[in-house]
């Protein structure tokens, strides 16, 4: 009776612009069973580029970076390749560098003094679409959530019995997003987006996405 084979490792990229905290990961994350480093970057373009090129599972990603930060890197991670969880890995831990890590699609965020079972745990976790916070990290969003902030001005209804969400769609295709961008913008499937849109097209009369464009600049939408 054949022995049922291993699962295949998890394959990361690393992302840090300081070369012995890089090489130091990369030698932490090899020596672990079940993963696989296929690539170390110093910047966020070149980030990147080797998830363009190995299509990896995870990246763990550093913020303050050159050329693209960490930031911007996670904006077009998230856009660009949906299915590669992002972890943060940094010295942050103030709130506006962590919820714009959030807001940009991170799944997990960990500070730098994790030891190699926690971020081993962490890119595990959320290359299976879970999250992982640091316990500070984690103390300061219950905190804010806590905390009430100022009421954000209501938006006005849009026209033609669209919902907001079919609204801000409408308002990305009219920026010129395709469908593989918007749904990696909004965090949703190919297929909800493809329904949204139809939505879309049957409520605003549009035959084609040419037309639903002209209607959003009418309307000011986008």
């Amino acid at each position: 009776m054949s022995q049922p084979s291993a699962p295949a490792p998890l394959r990361v990229v690393v992302a840090d612009d300081q070369a012995v905290v890089r090489e130091g990961l990369v030698l932490l994350l090899d020596g672990l069973p079940g993963i696989d480093v296929v690539g170390a970057a110093a910047d966020g373009q070149q980030a990147l580029d080797l998830v363009d090129e190995h299509q990896p599972d995870a990246i763990l990603l550093d913020l303050h970076m050159p050329v693209l930060d960490g930031i911007g890197a996670t904006r077009r991670l998230t856009a660009e390749h949906p299915r590669v969880a992002i972890v943060v890995l940094t010295t942050y831990v103030d709130d506006t560098s962590v919820m714009e890590a959030l807001r940009a699609g991170a799944r997990s965020y960990l500070t730098k003094d994790a030891d190699r079972t926690d971020i081993a745990r962490a890119l595990q976790a959320a290359a299976g679409g879970l999250t992982v916070f640091d316990p500070r990290v984690h103390d300061m969003l219950l905190a804010a959530a806590a905390t009430p902030g100022p009421a954000e001005p209501s938006r006005p209804e849009p026209p033609d019995g669209l919902t907001q969400r079919e609204a801000e769609i409408l308002g990305l295709i009219a920026r010129g997003l395709t469908n593989t961008e918007i749904a990696g913008r909004l965090c949703l499937s190919n297929h909800t987006i493809k329904t949204h849109i139809n939505r879309i097209f049957a409520k605003t009369g549009s035959r084609d996405r040419a037309a639903a464009i002209g209607y959003a600049q009418r309307h000011h939408i986008g």
